[in-house]
């Protein structure tokens, strides 16, 4: 059985549809998740006896995502200190797997020019993705000491019906506006959908081989700013125009506006290499970029 933490979140809702037997932890109860466990809190004394009966694995998806509202100090409490919490206590509940979800940012920003792989350093960029790669250390530390089979999955942009971020400002923009300004933008960035990371995920759970490894998640589809939006209105069966505005344009804007980071963010590039997934595990992504988007237009109905 597997224990699946932040089953109420965007990615828990769909690791939940999955056909398998799970045991839910959740800070409030859930009158969907038949099988849950609650907790009052994520941190360093959550209380987990009576969590971990029949249970094989754990996927750990709950912590703080990105955000201003957010410091240090609230990241190291959630993100690395109930993390870590976690995998000890699991660890000598006698569970064997512990699936934890990072971060792409845990590798560096969306301005680099060569794909994002596994060997290559490590470089988090801010203080969420520093709490994501603390938490990967102090987990391989716990491996080394324990013996728990440690498995760090670090996803790409998620997209998919309902996704918060900026994926969710994306479609409502799409869904409302029918101009966007990427006409020229030919950057190359890698994204995974939901339905996507969530397959990988329950294969990184009960895999063999998965044990010990880190992998990088996407769809396995470079696209382009331009491309991704138009497979957005495909999705929602929207019609859209792109204007051919220069990026110098809009960087110049988002400095203006004080908004270069998102600018960054849809006009830079951010390309990972994911080949060990299917290297390592046989994983290929079940769902195409296409077949994502077309969820779009059941959601929007």
């Amino acid at each position: 059985m597997i224990l699946l933490t932040g089953a109420t979140g965007f990615i828990g809702h769909y690791v939940s549809q999955k056909k398998l037997q799970i045991k839910y932890a959740v800070r409030d109860n859930d009158a969907s998740l038949t099988n849950s466990f609650v907790i009052k809190a994520l941190d360093s004394k959550t209380n987990w006896q009576g969590a971990f009966n029949q249970i094989d694995s754990i996927i750990h998806l709950a912590g703080l995502a990105h955000s201003h509202r957010f410091t240090c100090d609230d990241y190291q409490s959630v993100n690395v200190d109930g993390t870590l919490h976690l995998a000890r206590e699991a660890a000598i509940a006698g569970v064997k797997r512990f699936v934890f979800v990072s971060s792409i940012g845990v590798n560096g920003t969306a301005t680099q020019q060569v794909p994002f792989s596994v060997d290559l350093e490590p470089n988090p960029h801010n203080a969420y993705a520093q709490s994501k790669y603390d938490a990967e250390i102090g987990l391989k530390k716990i491996a080394d000491e324990t013996g728990l089979e440690i498995v760090i999955v670090r996803p790409t942009l998620v997209y998919g019906p309902n996704a918060p971020g900026n994926f969710g400002s994306l479609t409502r923009l799409v869904n409302k506006v029918p101009v966007l300004p990427f006409g020229l933008v030919n950057n190359k960035r890698d994204f995974i959908s939901v339905q996507n990371l969530a397959d990988l995920l329950i294969t990184c759970a009960n895999h063999p081989n998965a044990a010990g490894h880190t992998f990088l998640a996407s769809d396995g589809e470079t696209v382009s700013i331009k491309d991704f939006t138009y497979a957005i209105a495909k999705g929602l069966n929207k019609q859209l125009i792109q204007l051919p505005v220069p990026l110098w344009c809009m960087r110049f804007a988002g400095k203006l506006v004080g908004k270069s980071i998102m600018v960054e963010q849809l006009v830079g590039n951010l390309e990972v290499d994911s080949s060990n997934a299917q290297e390592v595990l046989g994983w290929i992504p079940p769902y195409t970029m296409q077949q994502a988007m077309h969820s779009l237009l059941e959601n929007n109905k």
